[in-house]
C-alpha cells in the first residue's frame, strides 16, 4: 500500500482482509489511514464469512466497506427428474451434447455418512455411481468443483449440488468439470424426498443458457460478511454492496484447457469481485469531482444507493427475505445518482482522531495509525456514533442520544431540503432543524436525538434519516442496536 501511494494512484482496491482486530493491529487499515492522508480513496472487501453476524474484515470508517449482491444475469442449468418435476439451478459449464434422457438418480449420502455426502475426495470410491446423476451437499470445507470431480473420478454422468441450510437461496455458476447444477437448499430437499419416495428415482440436466433480466436482482448472497462491526460498532458496516456473484472477467488460463488462445475468462464469486466495481465507481467520481475528497466519495456513494431489486421490491438475502442493513450497509451502488448526490457527510483525515480516542486507544496506538504522535488529553474526544458518517449505528438504553452530523451542499446554490426520519421500530427520533437552505458549498449541522419507546424486546432496529429536495433524495441509514 505504501509503495502504491508513492506510486501516486488515485484508488486503491483491496479484494483482501482478515479477521477483525483493532485498528492499530491492522496493516490495511494503518495503510488506508496514510492514503486517505494523500486524498487516496480506500475500498475493500467484507469478507465472504457471512451469513453470519460480525464476521466481517476492514472496518475502519475511512475505507469503503464493500459486501456482494447478486447480478441480473443467471445461467441456467435445471435438474430435471422422472415425475418431471423441474428445479432450476446454475452451472457455468454448460455442455451442448448431455443427453436429455433421464439416467438414474442416487443421493451421495444415501449410506448416512456425511463425508460422503459432501462428496469430499475419495468419498464415492465405494459407491455405486457410475453413469448415474449424483446429488451432493454443499459444505464440508470442499470446494463445490471439487465435488463434481469426485464424481466424476468415479464414472457419475452429473452432479446435482444442493445448498446446506444456511446457504438457503444463494446459487453460484461454477465452471464445473462435469454436468451440474447447483440448486438451492429448498429444491435440494425436494429432490431428496423424491429419491427417498420412489424405487428407481431418474434424473437428467437440461442446460438453457443465459438469462438477463432476474428481477430478485441484486440480492445478498449468503457468503457476503455480515455486519455488526466488532472493532467499531458505533459505526455501521458494511457500507455497501456492490456485484459479487458470478462475475465474468479476464483469466491467466483457460478453464477449459485451451490451447493457443487469448480468450481466456472466468466467473467467481466473492466480496473480492465486488470490491473492484466499487474502485471503479469511485474512480468515476473522482474524475467527475476532482476535488472531492475519499469520505465525499463515500459519503455520495452511500447516501445514493439502492433499497429496492429491480422488481421494485425490498433488496432481500440468501433467505430470500428482506435483507437489514448488517447485510446491506447503505444499500446497491448506483453510479448514476452518485455523481450528483446533492449533499455530503464530509470527513478529513485529523477527523477521525476524536474518534479514535473515543475508542479508548492510547496515545502510541493512535499513533500507529495516523503517523505522528498524538496526545488524546489534549483532544475532545468523541463517541463512535458522532463521527460525521453518512450512516448511524446507535447502541441505546435507557438514556437519549444526541448527535450531530454536518451537511455540505455540492448541488444547486439555494437548494432547499426538508429533513424527515423514518424511525426504527421502539425508537423515537427528532431531527432538526426540519428544513434547510443551502448556498454553494454551505454546511449544514443536523442534530439527531434517539430514545426507546419502552423496552424492546428486539436485538435491533432500523430506519433512515433523510433530507428531501426537489432533485435529490439524501438517504442515511440508521440501526438501533437495543441494550437493555
Amino acid at each position: 500500500m505504501d509503495a502504491a501511494i508513492d506510486d501516486g494512484v488515485d484508488v486503491l482496491s483491496l479484494s483482501l482482509g482478515g479477521e477483525s482486530v483493532p485498528f492499530y493491529e491492522d496493516g490495511i487499515a494503518i495503510g488506508a489511514f496514510s492514503a486517505i492522508q494523500k486524498g487516496i480513496f480506500v475500498s475493500c472487501a467484507a469478507g465472504n464469512s457471512g451469513p453470519n453476524y460480525g464476521t466481517l474484515s476492514n472496518e475502519a470508517p475511512w475505507i469503503l466497506t464493500v459486501g456482494a449482491s447478486s447480478i441480473d444475469r443467471t445461467i441456467k442449468a435445471v435438474a430435471q427428474l422422472g415425475n418431471e418435476d423441474e428445479y432450476e439451478g446454475e452451472s457455468l459449464f454448460q455442455p451442448k451434447d448431455f443427453p436429455s434422457t433421464l439416467l438414474p438418480l442416487v443421493y451421495a449420502g444415501a449410506n448416512g455418512n456425511q463425508t460422503t455426502a459432501w462428496c469430499t475426495a475419495g468419498s464415492l470410491q465405494g459407491v455405486d455411481v457410475k453413469g448415474k446423476v449424483v446429488l451432493c451437499e454443499r459444505g464440508g470445507g470442499v470446494g463445490r468443483v471439487a465435488k463434481g470431480q469426485e464424481v466424476l473420478d468415479n464414472g457419475g454422468a452429473a452432479m446435482i449440488l444442493m445448498n446446506d441450510e444456511i446457504n438457503a437461496f444463494s446459487t453460484l455458476a461454477d465452471a464445473h468439470v462435469l454436468p451440474a447444477t447447483h440448486v438451492s437448499y429448498a429444491y435440494g430437499v425436494s429432490i431428496q424426498e423424491y429419491i427417498n419416495k420412489t424405487s428407481s428415482p431418474t434424473s437428467t440436466i437440461l442446460f438453457k443458457g443465459t438469462a438477463i433480466g432476474d428481477k430478485s436482482a441484486p440480492a445478498v448472497t449468503s457468503f457476503s460478511s455480515r455486519g455488526p462491526s466488532l472493532a467499531s460498532t458505533g459505526i455501521l458496516k458494511p457500507d455497501i454492496v456492490g456485484p459479487g456473484v458470478s462475475i465474468l472477467a479476464a483469466w491467466p488460463v483457460s478453464v477449459e484447457n485451451k490451447t493457443g488462445t487469448d480468450a481466456t475468462f472466468n466467473i467467481i464469486s466473492g466480496t473480492s469481485m465486488a470490491t473492484p466495481h466499487l474502485s471503479g465507481i469511485a474512480a468515476l467520481l473522482k474524475s467527475s469531482h476532482p476535488d472531492w475528497s475519499p469520505a465525499a466519495i463515500k459519503s455520495a456513494m452511500m447516501t445514493t444507493a439502492d433499497t429496492l431489486n429491480l422488481g421494485g421490491e425490498p433488496i432481500v438475502d440468501e433467505k430470500e427475505t428482506t435483507a437489514d442493513f448488517f447485510a446491506t450497509g447503505a444499500g446497491h451502488v448506483n453510479p448514476t445518482k452518485a455523481n450528483d448526490p446533492g449533499l455530503i457527510y464530509d470527513l478529513q483525515p485529523d477527523d477521525y482522531i476524536p474518534y479514535l480516542c473515543g475508542l479508548g486507544y492510547s496515545d502510541s496506538d493512535i499513533e500507529t495509525i495516523i503517523g505522528h504522535a498524538i496526545t488524546c488529553s489534549s483532544v475532545t474526544s468523541i463517541t463512535e456514533a458522532q463521527l460525521n458518517y453518512p450512516s448511524f449505528s446507535v447502541i441505546l438504553g435507557s438514556t437519549p442520544q444526541t448527535y450531530t452530523r454536518t451537511v455540505t451542499n455540492v448541488g444547486l446554490a439555494g437548494s432547499s431540503y426538508q429533513v424527515a426520519v423514518a424511525a426504527p421500530k421502539g425508537v423515537n427520533v427528532t431531527a432538526s432543524p426540519t428544513e434547510f437552505a443551502l448556498g454553494e458549498d454551505g454546511k449544514e449541522e443536523i442534530t439527531v436525538t434517539f430514545s426507546q419507546i419502552g423496552t424492546s424486546t428486539d436485538l435491533f432496529a432500523e430506519g433512515a434519516l433523510y433530507m428531501i429536495s426537489a432533485d435529490h433524495t439524501v438517504r442515511a441509514p440508521i440501526v438501533v442496536i437495543f441494550d437493555n
